[in-house]
């Protein structure tokens, strides 16, 4: 978050000091130090190997089953990093995040684990399963409606007022890097066979924190892999920025069933490592994301959400190309309203 923004926001000058400490960009020492913290808080996740989706794709296709994560996302990882890494003044003062729902619902169960007062700013028209978990967890919950409102602003003033620590989903070091260890973990859970010709790492991309740390971490143990990001059609801001070389913004009427990938825009922080790390990025259309989550519950036997489901969506319509190499296709998220589900399978 910009210094301007902060003073604009009125926030004390040691709350403004530790947001501006924050952002830095992560090493891979980062990632490896995130993964021996959040071990003990967290899944490591399955490494699902599927035939049906090789055969299709024209090499081993390997999945990373974080829709298993035990909040149903990746977003766990970056939660538990951040919380811990809290001295006990700022635990006592609680935090403070932003969500359409998988980050905020992490940071609830984080916090509650650790016994850290959180507050959510989630949309009023976030799936209510994810308000619903946050709520479970003991967080207080504020809602803004995303096209009047910005979550940014609400999230500063409640630092100000309550001198909470924010946790953002994306412009944060410790939470990219733990992101990060789903990358680390796929890496070395592949058979060695499969790790030599990993040609193709494929994972979802919103503001980007996924696949900026993901990236931090193959770019030391895969170098020569693919990374691609996978988006929304409607929210396609990495793959017109990485085409302009600048960040890009969403407009305000762009709409899709990925409520998770949802930004504006590129997240500041994960931009300057994605604009230098990813090898590109695509889109996928709603109707292709509907036909990987009815893929996933049908031949997988995985719930998927939308937003955790872009990148097999990417994989199954043909945008990714494996040329007989192996592949890693991240599921990010498995947290889907019911009358969504009965959608996709209709």
């Amino acid at each position: 978050m910009p210094a301007t923004a902060m003073r604009a926001a009125g926030l004390p000058e040691t709350i403004a000091h530790e947001l501006l400490g924050a952002l830095r960009v992560p090493r891979f020492v980062d990632v490896q130090a995130a993964a021996q913290a959040i071990a003990p808080h967290v899944r490591r996740t399955p490494l699902l190997h599927s035939a049906a989706l090789s055969a299709r794709a024209g090499g081993d296709v390997w999945l990373k089953l974080e829709c298993q994560q035990l909040t149903g996302s990746f977003k766990l990882r970056g939660a538990f990093n951040a919380i811990l890494a809290l001295d006990d003044a700022q635990r006592a003062r609680g935090v403070v995040a932003y969500s359409t729902g998988n980050h905020g619902q992490a940071i609830a169960w984080a916090a509650s684990a650790l016994g850290v007062p959180a507050t959510i700013v989630m949309p009023v028209d976030a799936p209510r399963n994810k308000v619903q978990k946050a709520l479970d967890k003991g967080a207080r919950v504020v809602h803004y409606d995303r096209r009047t409102e910005s979550r940014e602003d609400i999230g500063m003033r409640l630092m100000a007022e309550t001198g909470a620590v924010l946790v953002p989903p994306g412009d944060h070091p410790l939470v990219l890097a733990a992101q990060g260890t789903v990358a680390l973990e796929a890496v070395q859970d592949l058979p060695a066979d499969a790790r030599e010709r990993l040609g193709l790492f494929a994972a979802p991309c919103g503001g980007g924190g996924l696949m900026a740390g993901c990236c931090l971490a193959l770019d030391t143990l895969s170098p020569d892999t693919r990374r691609v990001a996978v988006e929304p059609a409607a929210f396609d801001d990495t793959v017109r920025s990485l085409a302009s070389g600048r960040r890009e913004t969403n407009p305000s009427s762009a709409a899709s069933i990925c409520d998770a990938l949802a930004a504006v825009t590129p997240a500041e922080l994960p931009y300057a490592i994605n604009g230098a790390l990813l090898s590109g990025a695509v889109s996928v259309t709603d109707d292709e994301v509907l036909a990987a989550m009815r893929f996933g519950l049908e031949e997988l036997r995985l719930v998927l959400e939308p937003g955790g489901s872009v990148a097999l969506a990417a994989l199954l319509a043909g945008k990714l190309s494996l040329d007989g190499q192996s592949a890693v296709i991240v599921l990010s998220g498995g947290n889907v309203d019911l009358p969504l589900l009965r959608s996709a399978l209709g």
